[in-house]
């Protein structure tokens, strides 16, 4: 993962200020409508996303770590590179 540069953080800094503007100046309801969709679609829990077949999956995965039925990656791959 990249780092965020101080720079780059300031940009946004300054976007979301340009932004807050805009939105305080706007008496257009479907502008403040759809601010509130995107921010509510970011919040989607993303376990409702998934089919039952993902889920049940995860939920057996989880089985198995808490029963111990698992491998630390270190020790797979310290097979492997040999």
């Amino acid at each position: 993962m990249t780092p965020i540069s101080n720079e780059t953080v300031m940009d946004i800094e300054l976007e979301k200020l340009e932004l807050i503007k805009l939105l305080e100046a706007t008496n257009d309801t479907t502008i403040i409508a759809s601010i509130k969709k995107i921010f509510n679609a970011s919040k989607k829990d993303f376990w409702e996303e998934l089919t039952q077949e993902q889920r049940d999956q995860i939920e057996e995965s989880e089985r198995e770590i808490d029963r111990g039925d698992y491998f630390l990656y270190e020790e797979v791959m310290s097979k492997y590179r040999k």
